[in-house]
């Protein structure tokens, strides 16, 4: 079973990223209510998959992408965020996220992407 670390400051968007995780067959090893957090919890969790809000408290998104990178070039980090984050989700990209998804967003879409990563080697 493929293991997931949620990233989100929104404990209900925590909860609903962690549900569709759940239904597509996913272990929810983990939560992170904001950037510092993920990065303590990723060497020890040592999850397949990180889904990574950008704005956040303490700190964001980007930066805990790029320090969970720096820990792990291997690491897959799927980001989740706002429609009205475009350049933020843009410069996730060139930092090494795997995709994006757009909030709110479609299930079937989150589901499809958690399918495809499962799948990648």
């Amino acid at each position: 079973m493929k293991r997931l670390l949620v990233v989100d400051d929104a404990l209900f968007m925590r909860r609903l990223i962690g549900g569709v995780a759940r239904d597509a067959g996913w272990e929810v090893v983990g939560e992170a209510g904001d950037g510092s957090e993920a990065v303590a919890l990723y060497p020890e969790l040592k999850p397949d998959l990180v889904t990574m809000d950008l704005v956040m408290p303490n700190m964001g998104g980007l930066e805990a992408l790029r320090l969970i990178r720096e820990l792990d070039p291997e690491a897959k980090v799927v980001v989740i965020t706002a429609v009205d984050q475009k350049q933020s989700v843009l410069d996730a990209i060139r930092l090494g996220a795997l995709d994006f998804v757009v909030k709110p967003f479609d299930r079937a879409r989150v589901t499809a992407l958690l399918r495809k990563v499962a799948v990648t080697p």
